[in-house]
């Protein structure tokens, strides 16, 4: 069984090294290693969360090893508070259990909502916790 942790802020350098892989890994997985397309990397996503501008998730099994690990952005709307998943590895939203203690933590942070970016195989798998595209992000590269 997987259980989800938000991560104090006090803590993130020491759980940062067991969490960096996964962090990596959906980096890797959704932009491609060293792509133009890349707006942050690893070391970026540490920032910000040791300046507590994003926070830090993790998912443990029941020997406390660590499977998955996501950072999260909120933003606030005039109708939403929004938990915007800004990179998510390993195996964190796998099963109907892990999303529902996900949305707890979240509602439990006030948010709303939640949004995040995914590729065409994310959005396969999120179909099946009621996640819905909305629009699909263009960009050019200057």
């Amino acid at each position: 069984m997987i259980t989800l942790h938000a991560v104090p802020l006090e803590f993130i350098q020491q759980t940062w090294p067991l969490a960096r892989p996964h962090i990596v890994a959906g980096l890797q997985e959704g932009s491609g290693e060293n792509s133009p397309n890349m707006t942050y990397n690893d070391d970026h996503v540490l920032s910000y969360l040791v300046n507590g501008n994003w926070e830090l998730f993790v998912a443990v099994d029941e020997n406390n090893v660590m499977r998955g690990a996501a950072t999260i952005s909120y933003i606030n709307y005039p109708l939403h508070r929004v938990a915007f998943i800004t990179a998510i590895g390993g195996r964190l939203i796998a099963t109907q259990d892990s999303f529902n203690q996900l949305k707890n933590l979240f509602k439990a942070r006030g948010a709303t909502m939640i949004q995040g970016y995914g590729r065409p195989a994310i959005i396969r798998l999120w179909r099946r916790f009621d996640f819905q595209p909305r629009s699909t992000l263009l960009e050019v590269s200057l």
